[in-house]
């Protein structure tokens, strides 16, 4: 059963000015020295659907099943994630990198058959053939700086390819602007 969480649950943005921040260039120089895990994430409000890569998913609790993500106002989808109800997470492996470079390419046709994708009987648009994917409810959306934060509950998911505990796996990774392949190459022990 879903439970929709009130809006109160958030912590409040601080609404201060500080006396000295880093510049946007010195923000961007210090992550891209972090890498992300890579996603792209579909959604539609009724017009159609969108898609873009993210790099900002993270898992926030098991029980409930929530994850959170951000989306900047620049982005093309960002209007239509303002209003879905629904959202799939599609979370990529190297196998992936195709479909990851498309949905972070400006003015892309992230739906033209390049990529196989279906409908799901519930109607959100899932890729297929990736390494799993998550459809998720929409509970709460809160906007900080140029971004809006995107909470979601875990509804139903499917894994196509599956990463054994404790295996390097083939994971999809986005550090100093360009895609990486984790293995068993860039293990560093046990």
């Amino acid at each position: 059963m879903f439970h929709a969480y009130p809006a109160d649950t958030w912590l409040e943005a601080p609404q201060q000015s500080f006396p000295s921040s880093l510049s946007a260039d010195e923000f961007k120089a210090l992550f891209r020295g972090h890498p992300g895990g890579v996603a792209v994430v579909t959604a539609d409000a009724g017009e159609g659907p969108v898609a873009l890569t993210v790099s900002s998913v993270v898992s926030v609790s098991a029980d409930p099943p929530l994850l959170i993500f951000s989306v900047s106002a620049l982005s093309s989808s960002s209007e239509v994630l303002s209003r879905a109800e629904t959202v799939v997470v599609h979370l990529l492996d190297a196998h992936d990198v195709d479909l990851a470079k498309l949905g972070a390419t400006p003015g892309a046709d992230r739906f033209d058959q390049t990529h196989r994708w279906s409908a799901l009987t519930t109607g959100e648009a899932v890729y297929d053939d990736v390494r799993a994917w998550v459809r998720c409810a929409v509970i709460d959306r809160m906007e900080v700086g140029t971004s809006t934060i995107i909470a979601v509950h875990a509804l139903e998911s499917r894994v196509m390819r599956d990463v054994q505990a404790g295996e390097p796996g083939d994971a999809l990774v986005y550090h100093n602007r360009s895609w990486h392949r984790l293995g068993e190459h860039s293990k560093l022990g046990g």
